[in-house]
């Protein structure tokens, strides 16, 4: 192999790599933003249900309170 042809061949590999590694490079990008996006729309609700879930726990920790105290004053002090 001449010279010649060894070098052209040498540049069309490196252009065909630059290529590939551009190409690689833009679908990996356009995966991850559509995967982030999907993500943030499924996270977006959940994390609202979520908020929702843990309002309604706590006000049924304060009924549950409320509800104790009124039984511990309906059967006043143990006798001791």
């Amino acid at each position: 192999m001449d010279a010649e042809l060894k070098q052209y061949l040498i540049e069309m590999e490196e252009r065909i790599v630059s290529s590939l590694k551009g190409y690689v490079n833009e679908r990996c990008e356009l995966v991850e933003t559509k995967l982030l996006t999907e993500f943030h729309k499924w996270a977006s609700p959940a994390e609202a249900r979520n908020r929702t879930i843990s309002a309604a726990l706590r006000a049924i920790d304060l009924e549950m309170e409320s509800i104790d105290d009124r039984v511990k004053k309906l059967e006043g002090s143990p006798p001791q």
